[in-house]
């Protein structure tokens, strides 16, 4: 199953619903906060956080992109959030309730998207035999994409 730089689906939840969730977990809804989910919702798939900064300051000059990453940060912790790294770049982020893996194409730089259990007994091996437990979704997985194998 494939979505193909297709983060958020008709299902996604809204600006508000995310707010919701940090009002929730006790956390303060600031104006960076508000306008940084609002950019994560909006934005397109994988954004860095040098790209929501950017977004952000269009809509919200007062906000200073030290304030946005540092909400991204806030927003990871309670779990708002998630990021990956793709290769060698910066991190990119993507709502928390996406937890789909991230599939890397080490020629041309595709990204695509494989739902989070597909690992799971591949994971599950891993830590019988060596007591490892992975964490597969913090780096993208590398390989060939169907076009570049």
């Amino acid at each position: 199953m494939s979505s193909s730089d297709n983060e958020l689906s008709s299902g996604s939840p809204t600006a508000e619903d995310l707010l919701d969730r940090l009002r929730a977990s006790g956390a303060r809804v600031t104006a960076a906060r508000r306008a940084v989910i609002q950019a994560l919702v909006d934005g397109g798939p994988h954004p860095t956080a040098e790209d929501l900064a950017a977004k952000v300051v269009i809509s919200h000059p007062d906000v200073h992109r030290s304030s946005v990453y540092r909400t991204l940060d806030a927003l990871a912790e309670i779990g708002v959030v998630s990021h990956v790294h793709l290769g060698h770049g910066s991190a990119v982020y993507h709502l928390s309730d996406d937890d789909d893996l991230h599939l890397l194409c080490r020629l041309c730089g595709a990204v695509d998207h494989i739902p989070s259990t597909a690992m799971a007994a591949a994971a599950r091996s891993i830590e019988q035999e060596t007591g490892f437990a992975i964490r597969p979704g913090h780096y993208a997985l590398s390989g060939l994409c169907e076009r570049c194998k």
